[in-house]
């Protein structure tokens, strides 16, 4: 069988996908992924074929001001910007690749809208990965009307209650609890272990890792995108951070110079990326934007969170989070370094967080792998 895995946005929207995948093809299937150009080297480096759709949002490894958080700001990015002018480029994409490459199934992320009209007009069976942990982010009444523009372009007919997302099977690498009460899953999904848990061939940590003391880790990450529009909560946040006895490890991603947050204390560590599922089972706590991936690869370690959300499914992951019990939510653009020393040395101090934390990564524990995945798809 020959299975087109497809995703819209950057390593957020990948990295669900890749257990799935080193499954199908461990099971003998051809695989094949396709992202926008920029994700090229992350799929061919993750060992997978690689083909580009679409173009590039420009931008560069700077750094630009902190936005206050607006749900209407974001709406309107996944309406005009994944639901509009993204999805018509990558339908049209994928259906020159399509005929070119000729898949059996088209497995893509939940906000790859072009892929779902690709597949559907050329009637191949698709499943949707979730990407956003919370589940209340893609929601019918922001995207419907730009989708059903799409689809009519396409000569499919209106969706309004968005079926092309759950038509076939919907693959959830998202513990059922921490999943939006108000935003269930469809009769067609099936929850996985997220890809956390799973490493990437290749991976290491750096030497110095095995030689930190015995005092408590903080992982520090925002994320692979919002990394970019973090103004200066790296400096407020390290600034809360290191005067307290504990380890920092800091990642600002791939874009960015470790160098440009200047000289560190002995206890704080910088890179720019380090793999998730060999540095979380160092750590004690983990302080973070609240991107689905870093909110899910922390419980799926048991690790309590501090959360500074600054935007896309960001607020609705940080609010899921502390009504669990396992985070404690701060306001990115106010957080004082004064502010954060007390959040993250409460989270530390008070088991709560982590006993919760605990009872969620049983729950991921519990749930099937991605070769079950694979089984599913199979019967498609």
């Amino acid at each position: 069988m020959r299975i087109l895995f497809t995703f819209a946005g950057g390593s957020g929207h990948f990295e669900p996908l890749t257990p799935i995948a080193r499954a199908a093809g461990a099971a003998g299937h051809e695989v094949a992924v396709v992202g926008r150009p920029a994700m090229v080297p992350a799929i061919e480096q993750a060992g997978f074929t690689a083909f580009a759709t679409g173009s590039d949002a420009a931008s560069g490894p700077t750094i630009t001001p902190l936005l206050e958080l607006s749900a209407e700001r974001e709406d309107r990015v996944l309406r005009d910007g994944f639901a509009r002018w993204i999805a018509r480029e990558r339908a049209a994409g994928i259906l020159a690749l399509c005929a070119e490459w000729q898949p059996d199934v088209i497995v893509g992320d939940e906000v790859d809208f072009g892929a779902m009209v690709a597949a559907e007009r050329l009637r191949i069976p698709q499943a949707t990965v979730i990407v956003t942990a919370a589940g209340s982010f893609v929601r019918s009444v922001v995207v419907a009307e730009a989708l059903n523009e799409l689809r009519a372009e396409h000569g499919l007919p209106p969706d309004p209650e968005l079926l092309m997302l759950s038509r076939y099977l919907v693959l959830s690498p998202v513990p059922p609890s921490f999943r939006d009460p108000a935003f269930p899953l469809p009769a067609t999904a099936h929850a996985i272990r997220p890809a956390a848990l799973d490493p990437r061939p290749g991976d290491a940590l750096p030497p110095w890792v095995e030689e930190l003391d015995g005092a408590p880790t903080v992982w520090l990450s925002l994320g692979t995108v919002f990394n970019l529009e973090s103004g200066d909560l790296f400096p407020r946040v390290l600034a809360g951070l290191q005067d307290l006895p504990i380890n920092v490890v800091v990642t600002v991603g791939r874009q960015l110079d470790p160098g440009h947050l200047g000289p560190q204390p002995a206890n704080v560590h910088v890179e720019r990326y380090l793999s998730q599922s060999l540095l979380l089972p160092q750590c004690d706590l983990v302080v973070s934007h609240g991107g689905s991936g870093s909110v899910i690869g922390a419980l799926a370690y048991g690790m309590p969170l501090v959360v500074l959300p600054m935007g896309a499914d960001q607020p609705l992951n940080a609010a899921r989070a502390e009504a669990l019990g396992v985070a404690r939510v701060l306001d990115a653009v106010r957080a004082s370094p004064e502010l954060v020393q007390t959040a993250v040395g409460e989270v530390l101090a008070n088991p709560s967080y982590r006993q919760a934390a605990g009872r969620i990564r049983d729950e991921i524990a519990a749930l099937p792998g991605p070769a079950h995945a694979v089984t599913l798809l199979e019967r498609l």
